[in-house]
């Protein structure tokens, strides 16, 4: 035994900090998976496939709200609980979790766990890790909190006391998380919010959470350092900031437009602000709808996979190739139009480094999703839309679809679970942690100019 251990220590002492948190998510899924797959997770008491335990798994884990089975139909209380366990872990993220753990025991926490600390919640600086790590565990407990308060008092009414605050509750951690899982069911299988589309309190408090879950950790503790303040702030804060206000309605009018001939026909003024604001938010890694998504028109479909793209911000509950991603991208070719020397915004340039991360992120995301839709596409009859609109969705770690979950083959539900696993880790990170760092050559090749554009 003293042996083994030794053996797992030098193992765990040779992987990098990527391939730590690869490795966890796994881990984590694995396990999941396990315990969906006991007789006492589903409501029939039978041993669910496991292919089909995986999905659900890495949906919840990797804060997605893909389902091949609606949640509350199939799964029973265990079996909710384990996937509401799965999605507060993949939403926080497990190293955030053990630091706090290890504060709460007064265990040491030494450099390795900070810098893995870092890498998970992609901050700037190691320095000021154990204080973030307090400030993320109790910013959640009081987000989730506040959010599962106010939804228990909207469904209670409507669900009995213990069942109504169970439903706050759940409701509240996805949302927060991004993840888009809800118990819905017993109004229809895989209704989600569609029967509260002109409820007020229920569109708000899921659309803040989904809001604060998404636009990262560091915004949240530079806007609690420097209040309202917003010069202040870091360029980062400002740029996520700006960013999500823009996309969050100036998508909600776009929608407004697109939709108002279709699914905003027979509505109130009420109901269109809210339908038209929440398919904003929502469509950016949230995974919950208020409408028929599969009804759409084919403008709103496009502008949701774009968002869904897009995502979230970093180091946040949300996925997508993120808000700054696409950001830098577009001030770089903005540079390049104007023939200016660097990227400048805010009046700050950004380093060399980012314009090079960004660009990888969004052609290995893309590359990522279009690959398994065409498998999909050439394996399946499924219209290319409704298969574009799956493979984004799960590349977003989003969770909205047009209904082909269910009809996709065990091949194609890996593929699609492996692009929700790639979402949540980053697709970049997960390339990454198969490769060895290099050392730079001593000697380097020749310089030769070829013909772009």
């Amino acid at each position: 035994m003293k042996k083994l251990w030794k053996k797992l220590f030098q193992i765990q002492s040779h992987i990098t900090q990527t391939q730590y948190i690869a490795y966890g998510f796994i881990g984590i899924i694995l396990i999941g998976s396990l315990l969906l797959m006991l007789p006492i997770s589903s409501r029939d008491g039978t041993v669910t496939p496991f292919i089909n335990c995986l999905f659900t798994a890495t949906s919840a884990s990797c804060v997605t709200g893909l389902v091949v089975y609606d949640t509350w139909t199939h799964w029973t209380l265990f079996g909710q609980l384990v996937i509401i366990t799965l999605i507060q872990i993949g939403g926080l993220g497990f190293v955030t979790i053990g630091v706090f753990l290890s504060m709460v025991l007064r265990r040491k926490i030494g450099l390795k766990q900070r810098g893995l600390m870092q890498e998970s919640v992609n901050t700037l600086e190691i320095g000021g890790m154990v204080r973030l790590a307090k400030k993320i565990i109790i910013g959640t407990l009081l987000f989730e909190g506040m959010g599962a308060l106010i939804l228990a008092l909207r469904f209670i009414p409507e669900l009995g006391l213990s069942r109504g605050i169970y439903y706050g509750i759940f409701h509240a951690i996805s949302a927060f998380c991004n993840a888009g899982f809800d118990l819905m069911g017993y109004q229809g299988e895989y209704s989600s919010l569609v029967n509260y589309y002109n409820d007020w309190v229920v569109n708000l408090v899921i659309m803040s959470l989904i809001v604060i879950g998404g636009i990262g950790f560091l915004v949240w503790d530079d806007v609690s350092r420097h209040g309202f303040h917003f010069r202040k702030y870091m360029l980062h804060t400002k740029i996520v900031l700006l960013t999500t206000f823009v996309l969050v309605f100036g998508s909600a009018w776009l929608f407004c437009i697109f939709e108002r001939n279709n699914l905003l026909a027979g509505m109130d003024v009420s109901g269109q602000i809210l339908t038209s604001l929440f398919s904003s938010v929502t469509a950016r890694t949230a995974g919950f709808n208020t409408t028929d998504t599969a009804a759409l028109t084919d403008a709103s479909k496009l502008l949701t996979v774009i968002l869904m793209f897009i995502g979230g911000s970093p180091g946040s509950t949300a996925g997508g190739v993120k808000t700054t991603t696409m950001i830098v991208l577009y001030l770089h070719l903005w540079s390049v139009i104007r023939r200016s020397h660097g990227v400048n915004v805010f009046g700050r340039r950004l380093e060399e480094d980012a314009i090079k991360r960004a660009s990888s992120i969004f052609s290995m995301n893309l590359t990522l999703a279009l690959g398994v839709t065409l498998y999909i596409m050439a394996a399946q009859q499924i219209p290319m839309q409704d298969v574009l609109f799956e493979t984004f969705s799960a590349i977003g770690t989003v969770g909205m679809t047009t209904g082909i979950t269910r009809d996709l083959t065990w091949i194609s539900r890996l593929l699609v679970a492996f692009l929700m696993y790639c979402g949540r880790v980053g697709s970049l990170s997960f390339v990454l942690s198969f490769t060895q760092r290099r050392r730079a050559a001593a000697v380097r090749q020749p310089e030769e100019r070829i013909i772009i554009g």
